[in-house]
């Protein structure tokens, strides 16, 4: 399949608002595809490479090559050239990395350079990834969504069941939990307080669980016998950085089990370190820093015994005889509001993000995001400028999209410090609006970033801070999105930096 079929496509996705035509269009292009070649078209109209790291941003991918003048690439032709960067390491390999970029987007159209630089970095703007692209194949191979929703949960994601769902039902039947190989994590939604959360996630007799939300990595820890596999969130395999979280998995009580839960690094005094401390340790192989400390709320596995449709107050009692008090996420149960409440409260003072507040009688819905898992966490909001702003890609194509964010600093300058960037909360209203505005500010335009009289004002919701040497004012933004653009506000009246890192010392 031609490369161009695929961009295309996706093009087609990004300009509509139809989830129903997105899913179309998609399931099209899988029908239109070669057999050998549906899985890896459905990676790419998920918006990500079957590679998980190439070593390309955006720095290495601002100057590209004159494109081509016709669509000669083929997809397969793309993913060969990706997987060969992938494999590229040790002294030299930069200018190899920078030979092969030349050589691949030399052979591709405008078009097709524009929709492969956005792939190569993860931010392929088309409104339809994993769920949009679950339904599509379900519709192409005329199998029931409920069928390969499951099938893509206990695999790892839908493009790793496309040939078992074009060989039907029965062979998505066969795709189950193995001890070994993860699955993909439930996920929870938000709200703004405990007692919404309680009303979404109560089940039909009002029981629900709170638990402390930690602020660590999510580790899911896969053990038969004394062979134990830990993964991330995105399903990456970090066992050989983590020998503390396997020894205490080892000597649970069991020969089979899979355990959900959050890998944190406590300070002396018992409470957690920051997000991106945990990270950093848990990033490095062979660390000699303090170890990590697993705590564990979910058991999808004991035994041979699957535990996934359980309801969760049964897995919870599975848990609570299987993991010691010390490695389990502290939880309440019940139906008391105000009680759920000063639970809430007491996590937030002990140094936690939040709760994520659970109904007792769900099961494990892998890979989704629903009303039966609800975390609450408290919004923090700084007023900050506006000092630059990128050129949007896919769906945004044509507007001033993802912006650069800077808090007032006298000691710069500039008079500002940049903690970095977003293009969340963006409604289409306000990226009209904001297009016409930067433009009306423009100090230049490199064609990528344009750069622009920091005047504007942006009120700016996040769930945290983390240092970060990437940014001169030395820290970041976690979650950032946009809440409003404060009009009302001049640049002298924006948060400082002293501002923002009194929000890193809050608990």
């Amino acid at each position: 399949m031609l490369l161009r079929a695929l961009v295309d496509t996706s093009g087609a996705v990004a300009a509509t608002r139809s989830r129903k035509e997105k899913v179309r269009l998609i399931a099209d292009l899988l029908l239109a595809a070669e057999p050998d070649e549906r899985a890896l078209a459905a990676h790419y109209l998920s918006g990500r490479l079957r590679q998980r790291r190439t070593g390309l941003g955006w720095r290495s991918l601002r100057e590209l090559p004159e494109p081509a003048d016709e669509p000669t690439l083929t997809i397969t032709a793309v993913d060969d050239a990706f997987a060969a960067m992938a494999d590229l390491s040790g002294p030299g390999s930069a200018g190899v990395r920078a030979a092969s970029v030349g050589s691949l987007f030399g052979r591709a159209t405008a078009p097709e350079q524009a929709w492969l630089r956005s792939v190569a970095v993860g931010e392929v703007r088309q409104g339809a990834l994993e769920a949009v692209t679950t339904e599509a194949l379900a519709l192409a191979a005329g199998v029931p969504l409920a069928r390969v929703r499951r099938a893509a949960m206990l695999a790892g994601g839908t493009t790793w069941v496309v040939d078992a769902a074009f060989e039907g039902e029965a062979a998505l039947a066969q795709v189950g939990l193995t001890v070994g190989r993860p699955v993909l994590p439930m996920l929870a939604s938000s709200a703004p307080d405990v007692a919404a959360a309680m009303d979404k996630a109560a089940g039909d007799d009002g029981v629900c669980g709170v638990d402390a939300k930690l602020d660590g990595i999510r580790i899911q820890v896969h053990r038969r016998g004394d062979d134990v596999v830990v993964a991330t969130r995105s399903l990456d395999d970090i066992t050989g950085r983590l020998p503390e979280v396997v020894e205490v998995v080892r000597s649970l009580p069991a020969q089979e089990v899979v355990l959900d839960g959050e890998a944190l690094w406590l300070a002396a005094d018992g409470r957690p370190r920051p997000f991106q401390e945990t990270a950093s340790r848990t990033a490095s192989q062979g660390s000699d820093q303090a170890a990590v400390t697993p705590y564990f709320f979910d058991v999808l596995h004991l035994d041979g015994t699957d535990l996934l449709d359980l309801p969760a107050h049964q897995r919870w009692a599975a848990l609570e005889g299987l993991v010691p008090e010390e490695h389990r996420v502290r939880r309440w149960v019940g139906t008391d509001r105000a009680a759920a409440e000063a639970f809430a409260q007491q996590a937030l003072a002990d140094g936690h993000e939040g709760v994520v507040v659970k109904d007792a009688e769900a099961a494990y819905d892998a890979g989704r995001r629903g009303s039966a898992w609800v975390k609450v966490k408290p919004v923090h909001t700084l007023d900050l400028v506006v000092l630059a702003v990128e050129h949007g890609s896919g769906r945004r194509r044509g507007w001033l999209s993802n912006i650069h964010l800077g808090a007032r600093d006298p000691s710069s300058p500039s008079g500002f410090v940049m903690l970095g960037k977003t293009f969340k909360g963006m409604t289409d209203e306000m990226l009209a609006w904001q297009t016409a505005r930067f433009r009306e500010l423009e100090v230049s335009d490199d064609g990528w970033v344009v750069t622009v009289r920091p005047e504007q004002v942006v009120e700016i919701a996040f769930d945290g801070l983390q240092r970060s040497t990437r940014y001169p004012g030395g820290l970041a933004l976690r979650f950032a999105r946009v809440v409003r653009y404060r009009d009302d506000k001049t640049a002298a009246e924006a948060d400082t930096i002293e501002a923002v890192r009194a929000h890193l010392a809050a608990p």
